[in-house]
C-alpha cells in the first residue's frame, strides 16, 4: 500500500508492463489456439476469450506470454509432454 501511495504522488518507482497480445504471441510461436491453451494451463474456450478481448490477461499469465514470446521452444520443452 505504501508503494501505491508513493507512486500516486509521483514518489516511487513503478513497474509498468506494456499490454501483451496473446494472438500475436501465439502466431509468432507458430502455435494453434488448441496448442497454446494447454501451454498456458487453461481451457481452449478460456484462451479464445483472451484473443477475442472478452477477458483480460492477468499478471502471471502475461509473464508466461512474454516468456513464450522470447523463448517459445524452452517453454514448450518445460511445459508440454
Amino acid at each position: 500500500m505504501t508503494e501505491s501511495v508513493a507512486h500516486a504522488k509521483g514518489d516511487g518507482p513503478a513497474v509498468m508492463h506494456a499490454p501483451i497480445a496473446p494472438r500475436e504471441v501465439r502466431k509468432q510461436a507458430k502455435l494453434t489456439q488448441a496448442q497454446m491453451a494447454p501451454l498456458m494451463g487453461m481451457s481452449l474456450s478460456g484462451y479464445r476469450k483472451w484473443e477475442e478481448g472478452q477477458r483480460r490477461v492477468s499478471g502471471p499469465a502475461a509473464t508466461l506470454l512474454r516468456l513464450i514470446q522470447k523463448e517459445p521452444d524452452a517453454v514448450k520443452r518445460a511445459l508440454l509432454p
